[in-house]
C-alpha cells in the first residue's frame, strides 16, 4: 500500500504533486459541530506559502483552500472533509534538464529505483509543495485541540547555520514574537543575523540548514500508548515525514548523553492548583511514551536546500558522469516556511491521540 495516509482516528490522506493541477487532503475523524471555514485555514497557509518574503522562494502561489465536503452551514458534519489547493504558478520548463539527471540531495534516484520512472517536474510527489494540504489539515486539528482540549501549538526557528537561539522558557514565546520577523526566530537580534546570513548564502548561490523547536502546551497527562504507539514515537514519525528533516529530538534530547541520572531526572511536585507536575522538563512532556501534562517540546534538524543554481557533480539514469545546476525558484533556507509544517504534523498527531484516548477511556 502506498504511504499516503497518516493517523488512526484523526486520519489524513493526501494526493498531488508539485507541478500537477493541485493537492488535496481528505480528513477523517473530525467530530461533528466544529465551526470551520476557509478563514480558519488561510492564516497558517499564508505562513507556509512561497513568496511571502525576500528570504524564501519567489514562486507566487496564493494557496487559497477550497473545502469540497464535510462542512455544512459553517460546521463540520462528522463526515470526510476534503480540501483542495490548486497550483497556479508552476514552471515545469525549469526542470527539463533534470529529466535524465539525478539532483544531489533529492529523491530523483530513489523514486526511479522504486517505481521505474518519476514525475521530474519539481520533484513531483516528493516536493514540499505537498505539505500545503497537510498545513490545512493541521489548521483543522489545531482548532479541534484548542477548543475541545485547551491545547496550543507553536513553533519557531532556533538555529540557522552557526547562529543559535535558546529560549529560557519555550512556553513564554508568543505567535506575535515569532511572526515579527520573516525568519520566524522570536529573538530580534538573532533573527537579524539569521536574515543576513541567509541573504549572503543566496548571493553565493548556496543554501543553509538549521533547527526549529515546536512546543505544545495544555496537553493533559495520559495521551499515548505504552509500547509501539508511544506518543514520542508517533511525533517522531510525524516530523520525519516532512521533507528535509534529518534529526528529531525531544526534551533534553542528545544532551542526555553527558548527563548523570541525578542531573537528568525531573522531580515531581504539585503546583498551586494541586496538579502533579515536575520541577523541570528535561523529559520534554513525555514519560514512557505517554504525555505527562508538562509542555511537549521537540526540535527538528532541517538540512540545507538541495536545489542549487551552481553546478554539482551527478550521473544520468544510465550512470554516465555529468553536472547539473538546478533552475527554478528555491528557498536559500527552509526553516522559515518549515514552522507551520511542523506545527501541523504535531497538531494532527496530538488530535489523533486525543481521540484515541477519549475512545479508549470512554471520555474519562
Amino acid at each position: 500500500m502506498a504511504g499516503n495516509t497518516y493517523g488512526q482516528l484523526f486520519r489524513i490522506t493526501t494526493a498531488g504533486e508539485s507541478h500537477g493541477p493541485g493537492n488535496v487532503v481528505i480528513i477523517d475523524g473530525v467530530p461533528p459541530g466544529l465551526k470551520l471555514s476557509v478563514d480558519d485555514l488561510q492564516p497558517d497557509l499564508d505562513r507556509r506559502r512561497p513568496g511571502q518574503s525576500k528570504i524564501v522562494t519567489q514562486r507566487d502561489e496564493p494557496d487559497t483552500p477550497e473545502i469540497l465536503s464535510g462542512v455544512f452551514d459553517g460546521r463540520t458534519t462528522g463526515t470526510s472533509i476534503a480540501i483542495l489547493i490548486r497550483n497556479q504558478d508552476q514552471r515545469s520548463r525549469d526542470y527539463g534538464d533534470i529529466k535524465d539527471k539525478y539532483r544531489p540531495g533529492h529523491a530523483d534516484y530513489t523514486f526511479d529505483a522504486k517505481f521505474g520512472f518519476r514525475d521530474y517536474r519539481g520533484g513531483g510527489r516528493s516536493s514540499a509543495r505537498e505539505t500545503t494540504v497537510r498545513v490545512a489539515a493541521g489548521a483543522v486539528a489545531k482548532k479541534l485541540l484548542r477548543q475541545t482540549f485547551g491545547v496550543s501549538i507553536l513553533g519557531y526557528v532556533t538555529q540557522v547555520g552557526d547562529l543559535v537561539y535558546r529560549p529560557e522558557d519555550p512556553t513564554a514565546i508568543t505567535l506575535e514574537q515569532v511572526e515579527a520577523t520573516p525568519v520566524r526566530c522570536p529573538d530580534p537580534a538573532t533573527a537579524e543575523k539569521m536574515i543576513a546570513l541567509i541573504e549572503q548564502l543566496r548571493s553565493e548561490m548556496d543554501s543553509i540548514g538549521g533547527a526549529a523547536e515546536i512546543v505544545a502546551t495544555g496537553v493533559p497527562a495520559g495521551w499515548g500508548e505504552p509500547v509501539f504507539d508511544k506518543l514520542k514515537a508517533d511525533l517522531g514519525k510525524a516530523m520525519f515525514t516532512l521533507p528535509a528533516v534529518l534529526g528529531v529530538e525531544y526534551g533534553a534530547g542528545f544532551g542526555v548523553c553527558t548527563m548523570r541520572g541525578t542531573q537528568n531526572n525531573d522531580h515531581f511536585t504539585t503546583d498551586a492548583d494541586g496538579r502533579i507536575v515536575t520541577k523541570t522538563n528535561r523529559h520534554g512532556g513525555m514519560l514512557g511514551g505517554i504525555s505527562s501534562g508538562m509542555p511537549i517540546v521537540m526540535r527538528c534538524a532541517v538540512k540545507p536546500t538541495s536545489s542549487l543554481p551552481q553546478p554539482q557533480d551527478t550521473v544520468t539514469r544510465t550512470g554516465e558522469p555529468t553536472t547539473i545546476a538546478t533552475k527554478g525558484r528555491h528557498d536559500p533556507c527552509l526553516l522559515p516556511r518549515f514552522i507551520p509544517m511542523a506545527e501541523a504534523m504535531m497538531a494532527i498527531t496530538l488530535a489523533d491521540h486525543a481521540l484515541r484516548q477519549h475512545a479508549q477511556t470512554m471520555g474519562r
